[in-house]
């Protein structure tokens, strides 16, 4: 896509005018730089690591086990990209702007801001350090703390707990006390204390009656969890148990938001913006 989007630039800019002309050869120069080269590889890279989790978060059926693994193995993959991948991104970089003849300057030589005061600035930061810390390192960071904030503690414990009731976790020693924690510490306005013995009392038969049954195991998600417990006429003896199911499918996990944070492109822009002092990408 960068080839045909330059040569829709340069004709716009061989036969625009005016204003259309000047805004379209800025954004032409922008482009055709290594360093929004760069950004592009580092973006590409991010939204690799972060898809999958995505992804899971888009189902309409929420597999809590499976999400709790992913948003693991994405915290794990971003602090391993930043602490290994940058000694060979700036090689596939530089291909690229090879290939599309896009000057590639000395990343040793010293960084210098663009704008007004540039020429007045004294620099004792190369290019290579601006690209990897202020850049590379900077976003990958913003990424780990917009996931670490979106699955904070205290999300990882709700849905660690939650998971106890999912017919995927039949194969783990049921844990009636983690129903109990996830009740007295999410939920505590939706029992109250004579509801919370008597679930404590229906959880043992659920152990036994539940659990252990064939048909039980054969579920795969707890929407289909709560149908068998209605097909069965099992949440009559059960509905505390079906009451917690029902307000861990209501979980407040926004996609939209989740996948937000993983965009960087309005903190690129915005960097880009205030480097060349006018509003390039408008």
């Amino acid at each position: 896509m960068f080839g045909p989007t330059c040569e829709v630039l340069l004709k716009t800019i061989e036969n625009g005018t005016g204003a259309i002309k000047g805004n379209t050869d800025l954004a032409y120069e922008s482009i055709t730089t290594l360093e929004f080269i760069f950004v592009l590889h580092l973006e590409k890279e991010i939204m690799e690591i972060t898809d999958l989790l995505c992804q899971d978060l888009q189902r309409q059926t929420q597999d809590i086990c499976n999400a709790l693994r992913i948003v693991a193995s994405t915290k794990l993959l971003l602090k391993k990209m930043k602490d290994e991948r940058w000694d060979g991104l700036l090689s596939p970089v530089k291909s690229f702007c090879q290939e599309h003849n896009i000057d590639i300057p000395d990343i040793s030589f010293p960084y210098f801001s663009i704008g007004d005061r540039a020429h007045n600035e004294c620099s004792d930061n190369t290019l290579e350090h601006h690209y990897q810390v202020d850049i590379f390192c900077e976003v990958v960071n913003y990424q780990k703390m917009e996931l670490n904030h979106r699955f904070n503690d205290s999300s990882t414990k709700l849905f660690r707990l939650s998971t106890t009731l999912d017919p995927k976790s039949v194969d783990e020693s049921f844990q009636s006390n983690d129903i109990i924690k996830l009740v007295d510490n999410f939920y505590p306005e939706d029992f109250n204390e004579q509801e919370k013995a008597v679930l404590k009392i229906q959880l043992q038969h659920y152990e036994i009656d539940v659990v252990q049954h064939a048909d039980y195991k054969l579920l795969t998600s707890m929407p289909r969890f709560c149908q068998w417990l209605i097909k069965t006429r099992r949440v009559a003896n059960f509905h505390l148990i079906y009451r917690v199911v029902s307000l861990i499918l209501t979980l407040p996990v926004s996609t939209a938001t989740t996948e937000r944070s993983f965009s960087t492109m309005n903190l690129i822009k915005t960097r880009l913006q205030k480097k060349n002092g006018r509003q390039v990408f408008e």
